[in-house]
């Protein structure tokens, strides 16, 4: 995703109120990583991405921090892994 998209959707998900790390730990859910350039996905436990990022960090800005353990990208998305979507055949 290019930096001007990035920039954007950051803004409008900040002033959506966009979920924090936190919040997501509070309530036992994971957060779900997508990689745009493979379409490799996986969840990842809430508690190590605090570690590192804090629990006020964005879950939609976390994926600016990650690389995919497939194709070692970096152009990755973040969501909270709500358990109702259930699996994820791809990204839309």
């Amino acid at each position: 995703m290019a930096g001007f998209k990035r920039r954007e959707l950051a803004e409008r998900d900040r002033r959506l109120g966009a979920a924090t790390l936190g919040e997501l730990a509070a309530r036992g859910i994971a957060v779900f990583c997508w990689c745009n350039r493979c379409g490799h996905n996986a969840e990842l436990a809430t508690e190590t991405l605090i570690a590192t990022l804090g629990p006020d960090f964005p879950v939609p800005d976390a994926g600016a921090r990650l690389r995919c353990s497939a194709c070692r990208g970096k152009d990755v998305a973040t969501r909270p892994a709500w358990p109702s979507l259930g699996q994820v055949a791809r990204h839309g």
